[in-house]
């Protein structure tokens, strides 16, 4: 039987987001694998500030891509971003808060919880 995926504070990894559907595997959770290079561990309440960052760094989200079914974010929507996109944002000072239930334990392998805790949702 596989373990259920973890989150940052040691217990079973929560839901992100079914509504757009988000996560690596499109399952609503920030789970990832060897084929995720992102790492989408990091369930983010995301905000204007954040999608304009993202934007400017080559990253478009607010933008509707159907082919890929992706509905385009907006503020408020939760998603999970790549831990490394998260961190840059964070050291820019536009980082989303960030839902600690919901975010991978992996996350703990690029930052710490403390800085993890600052953003709680």
């Amino acid at each position: 039987m596989e373990e259920k995926p973890k989150n940052v504070l040691g217990t079973d990894l929560c839901s992100c987001c079914f509504e757009p559907k988000t996560g690596f595997y499109r399952d609503g959770f920030c789970k990832t694998g060897a084929e995720d290079y992102g790492t989408h561990v990091v369930c983010a309440v995301i905000t204007d500030a954040f999608l304009s960052f993202t934007k400017s760094k080559g990253n478009d989200l607010s933008t509707p891509i159907p082919q890929w079914s992706f509905p385009g974010l907006k503020a408020g929507d939760k998603w999970c971003l790549c831990i490394m996109r998260w961190l840059e944002a964070e050291k820019a000072g536009k980082a989303p808060k960030i839902v600690l239930e919901a975010t991978h334990e992996k996350a703990l392998e690029y930052t710490s919880i403390a800085v993890l805790k600052q953003y709680q949702a």
